[in-house]
């Protein structure tokens, strides 16, 4: 008999519009499963509670048909995932933090170049900082990481009059607003950008994509944001472009996460820190909650699921 249990991290009262036929279960990450790994056909992992409790579970869960992740990303899942019986289905929630995500792209980049940390410092101490402030406005963006929440970003960007935008993804392709240029081009499109965005996942081709020879190629003055994950970024490399001047960061995301007390990274001149907040907003709640209606529905009446980034294989 085919099983109908299915793990997720809001109560099912929350979710209007589920199907009947499901054996819901909450579990948002608690000490105790809510019942049976191994009868679980639909596992939602709980968002925002780190690796170890998003794969807590697979090993034991021989049933499991979905594994719907809460995040863009799925760097958290991947690593559980060798546990998992051939032909299930990993997704991820596209559509959801888009817009959290590129509004707080967009906060970040203007209070970097329009000096906002540095009037909240001096409005603790009563000093009137006023002075003349770069804009946003006639600077050229690099956006690293074209998929939905690249063109979210693009998208907010575009009442802001930047001089040009220019679009990375691993393959080149043609949208709508224009070319997306391939890795391969980023050493002659990094020299012309006056503030590069990291919106990429983390993969074995990004993880320190940023590193020391990705940065001498910004120009002079140049702002780096990172909204995609800490490791894309080489702290060490980050840290000497900070401390020297040339460079200035805004990052959601740092490396090591949570930034302990005491990281150098915290004090750089010109880095702006935001604590992973990108899509931890009020838009989180109902956007994740309709993903999980429209994918546990399609669930129920037998139709493939929405978002699927991979598929496991068989043992190796």
């Amino acid at each position: 008999m085919t099983s109908s249990d299915v793990w997720i991290p809001f109560p099912a009262e929350e979710l209007e519009g589920l199907p009947l036929g499901l054996d819901l279960h909450f579990w948002d990450g608690g000490q105790d499963f809510p019942a049976d790994p191994a009868d679980c056909a639909f596992y939602v992992v709980p968002y925002m509670k780190g690796m170890e409790i998003a794969i807590r579970p697979l090993a034991a869960m021989t049933s499991v048909r979905v594994v719907q992740t809460l995040s863009a990303g799925i760097d958290h899942v991947t690593p559980g995932l060798g546990s998992l019986p051939a032909g299930v289905r990993l997704c991820n929630a596209k559509g959801v933090h888009e817009a959290s995500t590129a509004e707080l792209t967009l906060a970040l980049i203007l209070a970097s170049l329009r000096g906002v940390p540095g009037f909240v410092r001096g409005q603790d101490r009563e000093e009137w900082r006023s002075g003349f402030y770069p804009a946003l406005a006639d600077k050229s963006v690099l956006i690293i990481g074209y998929g939905s929440i690249g063109a979210a970003i693009e998208d907010r960007l575009a009442p802001f009059e930047c001089a040009r935008v220019a679009r990375v993804a691993r393959s080149a392709r043609t949208t709508e607003r224009g070319a997306v240029h391939a890795f391969t081009e980023l050493p002659a499109l990094l020299p012309d950008a006056d503030v590069v965005v990291l919106s990429t996942p983390l993969t074995e081709t990004t993880k320190g994509l940023v590193g020391a020879e990705f940065l001498a190629r910004m120009k002079d003055g140049a702002l780096l944001v990172n909204v995609a994950r800490g490791p894309v970024v080489d702290t060490e490399a980050l840290l000497a472009e900070a401390k020297s001047g040339r460079i200035t960061a805004a990052l959601d995301v740092t490396d090591p996460e949570p930034l302990p007390a005491g990281h150098p990274l915290w004090h750089a001149p010109g880095v702006l820190i935001s604590p992973h907040v990108g899509g931890s907003t009020s838009a989180f709640p109902p956007r994740a909650k309709r993903l999980l209606v429209e994918q546990l529905t399609r669930f129920a009446t037998g139709e493939e699921p929405l978002n699927t980034v991979l598929v496991t294989g068989p043992p190796s």
